[in-house]
Order: C-alpha cells, then sequence, then structure tokens
C-alpha cells in the first residue's frame, strides 16, 4: 500500500509518525470492504448476495467507514513494522485521526519500541561482600525462636500482662456517646495490633470483669477523621492466656525434628543460617554488580512495560484500590530496575553465549533430585507439569552470567 510517513519524534523508546495514505488507497480498500458486504448481505427484494453495490453501501455505509478505516490503519501499522523491521515493544495508539470522502485518511501512531541495549563496559567494577558470619548471640536468638513458635498456651487467672492473649468483648461509643454493641476479639497484648489505650484498659481486668473509660485515639491513626479523638471503650475479658515456653533439653529437640540432642539441633539451625546468609550475601554481590552495569550502560524502557509490572505487584500483594495511586508511584522505579536488570542479564547471555542448554538443565535437574532423593526423570516430570522448567532455565542463565561478572570484577569480602 502506498503511504507517506513523517517521523515526528524519537525519543529513548517512544515513537511517533504521521501517516498520510492517499485517497485512491482509501478508495480501494472501501471498494473491497463494499464487496465483502455484498457477498454476505441479505436485503429485500434480492437474492443473498446480489444486491447492488450502492445498494450495500447505502445500507451499511457506517460499518464499510468504520471498517476500511480499521483495514487501512492496519495495512499502515504492518507496512511501517515490516519497512524498518521494527520490534515494537506495545501496541500503538491512534491519535488525530482524519477522514472525509475523496480525501487522504491522516493519523498518528504513537508506539514504544523493544530497547536495544549496547554492553559498553561490564568490567572494572568494586562490590563489597558481606562477611558470612552466624553468632553465638544470633543462634540463641533462632533458638528462641523456634521455642517461642512451640510455646503452649494455658488459661491464668487475674489481670493480664503484656505478651499474654486475650478473649475480650469490645464496645465503642459512637459520635453521640452510645456505645454500640460488643464485638469479641482475640488478641496478643503488645503486639500492636490494638490501639495502646485499648490495651491498658483491657489489663485492668481479669477474667469475667468489665472497665470502662475514655480512650484517646494515637494521632497517627490509619484512619484520618478518627485521630486524636476521645471515645468511651468498655471492654470485658472472657479469657487470659499466658505462653509457657517448652524446656531447652534434648526432649525438644526431638520433637521438632530428626535431632538426637540440643546440640545437634543448634549444629543444623546454625548450618541452616550460615547457607541462608550466604545467600544474602551473594545476593547483595549481585546487586551490586547489577546497578553498576546498568549505570554504566544506560538505557529507557518503555513505559507500557513498567506499567504492566507495576499491575502484576498490585494483583499479587492484593492493593487495595484507594491505594494503588501510591503503590504505583512507589512501584514504578522497583519496576524499571527490574526490567533494566532482566534485558542486562539477557545482553549477558547473548553476547557470551551463557543461556542454559539442555545439558546444564540435565545437570541441575540431577543435582535437585540427588538432595531431594528423588529420581531426575521424576522430578523432571514434575518441574515440566507445574510450568517451571522455564523458571529453572532463567536461574541457570543468571548464575552463569552473574558468574561471569564475577570473575570480570573486583568482589571484596569484608573482614
Amino acid at each position: 500500500m502506498e503511504i507517506q510517513l513523517n517521523p515526528k519524534t524519537t525519543t529513548g523508546v517512544e515513537r511517533a509518525v504521521e501517516v498520510t495514505v492517499p485517497a485512491s488507497e482509501v478508495a480501494a480498500a472501501e471498494e473491497r470492504t463494499t464487496k465483502r458486504y455484498a457477498s454476505q448481505a441479505r436485503l429485500p427484494g434480492f437474492r443473498p448476495g446480489k444486491a447492488p453495490a450502492a445498494v450495500v453501501r447505502k445500507k451499511f455505509a457506517e460499518a464499510i467507514r468504520n471498517e476500511t478505516i480499521e483495514s487501512v490503519v492496519r495495512e499502515a501499522y504492518k507496512e511501517i513494522v515490516e519497512k524498518d523491521n521494527i520490534q515494537v515493544a506495545s501496541q500503538p495508539h491512534i491519535h488525530d485521526l482524519k477522514f472525509e470522502d475523496g480525501s487522504p485518511l491522516t493519523f498518528e501512531f504513537h508506539y514504544e519500541v523493544r530497547p536495544t541495549v549496547e554492553l559498553g563496559r561490564t568490567s572494572g567494577f568494586k562490590v563489597r561482600r558481606e562477611s558470612v558470619t552466624v553468632t553465638d548471640e544470633q543462634l540463641q536468638e533462632q533458638i528462641d525462636r523456634l521455642r517461642d513458635e512451640h510455646a503452649a498456651w494455658a488459661p491464668v487467672e487475674g489481670k493480664p500482662i503484656e505478651g499474654d492473649m486475650v478473649s475480650v468483648g469490645l464496645s465503642v461509643a459512637d459520635d453521640e456517646g452510645k456505645l454500640a454493641e460488643p464485638r469479641d476479639v482475640s488478641l496478643v497484648l503488645g503486639d500492636g495490633k490494638a490501639i495502646a489505650g485499648i490495651e491498658e484498659l483491657i489489663m485492668e481486668a481479669g477474667p469475667g470483669e468489665t472497665v470502662e473509660r475514655p480512650v484517646r485515639w494515637p494521632e497517627d491513626f490509619p484512619e484520618e477523621a478518627q485521630r486524636a479523638q476521645t471515645k468511651t471503650v468498655r471492654a470485658t475479658v472472657h479469657e487470659v492466656k499466658r505462653k509457657s515456653l517448652p524446656t531447652l533439653d534434648d526432649a525438644f529437640a526431638r520433637e521438632i525434628g530428626d535431632f538426637d540432642s540440643v546440640d545437634a539441633l543448634r549444629a543444623a539451625v546454625r548450618q541452616d543460617m550460615e547457607k541462608f546468609a550466604q545467600r544474602e550475601s551473594e545476593a547483595h554481590v549481585r546487586q551490586g554488580l547489577i546497578d553498576q552495569v546498568i549505570a554504566a550502560n544506560p538505557f529507557d524502557v518503555p513505559r507500557s512495560w513498567v506499567g504492566q509490572l507495576v499491575d502484576n505487584y498490585a494483583e499479587t500483594y492484593q492493593v487495595p484500590v484507594d491505594q494503588r495511586a501510591q503503590f504505583d508511584t512507589e512501584f514504578a522505579q522497583v519496576a524499571e530496575r527490574q526490567i533494566k536488570r532482566d534485558l542486562i542479564v539477557d545482553a549477558i547471555a547473548e553476547q557470551e553465549k551463557l543461556t542454559a542448554s539442555e545439558r546444564d538443565l540435565d545437570d541441575r535437574i540431577a543435582e535437585q533430585a540427588t538432595e531431594r532423593g528423588v529420581e531426575p526423570g521424576q522430578l523432571y516430570a514434575a518441574l515440566e507439569k507445574g510450568g517451571r522448567l522455564k523458571d529453572l532455565e532463567r536461574t541457570i542463565t543468571e548464575d552463569k552470567v552473574f558468574k561471569w561478572l564475577v570473575e570480570r570484577n573486583d568482589i571484596v569480602t569484608e573482614a
């Protein structure tokens, strides 16, 4: 199709092209559309497909016009993409479409193209690797958390204290001072889930007792209309339970895992903590490297990609509608960085031929199968069924890329 193109914007990955389609091309397209309608039309007084073109054109004027414009725009877009071998990043938007019978059809295509990543520099960077150490204090904190997770809750008499779990009926007065129907809630005092003033009120009563007095809402209460307000609150304590930590002995070690003694439990926990610290340290090195590579090789990313990734984040985190605007603003930079990171990894993998091969995938699956005590074929089938083979391939590719980067840059381990 004969069209005229006038590029208007070429900034980063954004493109805008003014398109003019001659009247003759539009007329030809309209004729083709009319013939198609005529071959299918069923009009009174005419056999199917035998109605004159003039009658069909008059009967279906608006539909023929709209479909003609759509077909011309579609053909123009196809020609633009194929002519310059454009790698389009998102569907184009049509702006300022103008068309009068007998005149050229004019409009603007606004679209984004896939970014070109040019790796000018991938070495000469310096990143600090955090030392991987687990102190005795850190180990004890983790052991204490395990004990806390296996704690027993038992009913107690008397007033509750911080750390107790209470079952309580709460009534809050409305703006006119009338107490609402009590609402039963359960909470652990001191965990921050309730207003401090309400927790203090609850701690004034034992099981079966009711207390009532004014409580002031905090200045930073999430609901702005209620900030700093004072309301009457009535609390009826139904039950108080207190936590009892298990004794740290060999019996506890056997209860939570296949450990013969407390020493075996401590050794296993320390090993897990060191592995976790190692992964965190490696992630820090990778982040430091990729951030410097991105800074040294700048490029733009399509806003449509950023928007789509932010939408995915919002859906995953189930962000409420009234918080979306703030969420979008905060996560836009996170999404942009993630996209740049993936493009940099892809560019290095392609340039240095580091993309995961079938042999790499088989070896990784065999390694994981050995760790899990299953057959490689069984694990492969499970990964394939769960649609996770691509994720594993991606992980292998990233491992190879970052190994390549580490070998070519200065990684300093902190003392």
